[in-house]
């Protein structure tokens, strides 16, 4: 059975921390599957990321939750997605039951390890497809919510690897570039901690802190105590063109946290030919290759996160070497296509045992 018709219920669209589903949804429509994007709030972001519009995607979302049941009924979808496991995955559900349909979803980090739903087992046992984008997040899924390994598939967040693609002239000092939203969960301060280490030691560098989010009084705050506003930007939220761009000129890309699923932000990076050093938190350990198209260490560990920083940014030739690694297994992993090719695989199993 081909899959003609999909639904999608989503808890907020678009938003600028969650590109990955904008890009989904653009490369569900390439390959000419029919889509309806049920939005169950608007966002009040003023930065729209730049496949939005290429791909035209507002078209095909609407808003209203007390409607969307009869919008379903006459769009007639074969399945109902959602991403991540809590409100969306609810009303996902609801409305999958009430037309006879089958649901799928997708859970990504904080929905399975700080606030997953009460009921996750039953929400992913009731669903034709339980999924999500880590190795590390299957064994906790199964584990901690009793979900039997076989019943979770992984299918990791794909990126378009030819609008990330390497390109720009090197920027000097060597930048170090981390895309990252604002959250205490991402740990800015180790990365600033580093930084003041690596200015201590004499090595030439300069940092962009690419996002926005609750942390950035924090944040600023910090840069200010350490007296790093000469070598460290925090430059805000940034359209996808232009972290892009930044990429393009990038030494390094940085990821301090405490916690992830599976961080599209170092797909990008890879898919830029720029090797990562980030913490050995989540799915990293399985994107970033230590020693091959990065460096792993350890969280919360300024010293350690300077030690690999500074490796780096002191040999240009092993950083084109892991930049050129990485951007293979980009190509190899983690491209759009590669991710729906499986979504659509995994979506039409979903909907052949459906009863």
């Amino acid at each position: 059975m081909a899959l003609e018709r999909i639904a999608y219920v989503l808890n907020v669209f678009p938003k600028v921390s969650e590109t990955f589903i904008a890009g989904e949804i653009a490369e569900v429509l390439r390959r000419g599957v029919a889509v309806r994007v049920l939005v169950l709030r608007r966002s009040v972001e003023e930065l729209r990321h730049g496949i939005v519009k290429r791909a035209g995607l507002d078209r095909y979302v609407s808003y209203g939750e007390a409607g969307f049941a009869e919008e379903l009924r006459r769009f007639r979808p074969q399945l109902i997605h959602a991403h991540f496991a809590r409100r969306a995955t609810e009303r996902a559900r609801t409305l999958a039951a009430e037309l006879a349909l089958p649901y799928s979803f997708t859970a990504h980090r904080y929905d399975i390890y700080s606030r997953p739903p009460e009921d996750f087992h039953e929400r992913a046992m009731a669903a034709g497809a339980c999924i999500t984008v880590s190795e590390a997040n299957a064994d906790y899924i199964a584990e901690t919510f009793a979900v039997p390994r076989g019943h979770i598939d992984i299918i990791p967040c794909g990126i378009d690897t030819e609008h990330f693609a390497p390109g720009g002239e090197p920027a000097q000092p060597p930048h170090i570039v981390c895309v990252a939203r604002l959250e205490p969960v991402k740990n800015h301060s180790v990365l600033l901690a580093a930084c003041a280490l690596l200015r201590e030691r004499g090595v030439p560098f300069r940092c962009v802190l690419l996002g926005d989010g609750s942390a950035r009084e924090g944040v600023a705050a910090e840069i200010e105590r350490l007296a790093l506003a000469d070598c460290v930007e925090l430059h805000g939220a940034a359209e996808q063109d232009e972290v892009r761009d930044w990429l393009g000129r990038a030494a390094v890309c940085a990821l301090p946290s405490d916690s992830e699923g599976m961080p599209v932000s170092l797909m990008e990076a890879a898919a830029c030919g720029v090797p990562a050093v980030a913490t050995a938190v989540g799915g990293v350990p399985e994107l970033v290759q230590h020693s091959v198209t990065g460096l792993v260490v350890p969280p919360r560990q300024p010293a350690a996160l300077a030690d690999a920083l500074a490796a780096l940014l002191g040999d240009p030739e092993r950083r084109a070497e892991m930049g050129r690694a990485a951007r293979r297994r980009a190509l190899e992993r983690y491209s759009v296509r590669h991710q729906v090719d499986r979504l659509i695989e995994v979506w039409t199993r979903a909907i052949e045992v459906h009863p």
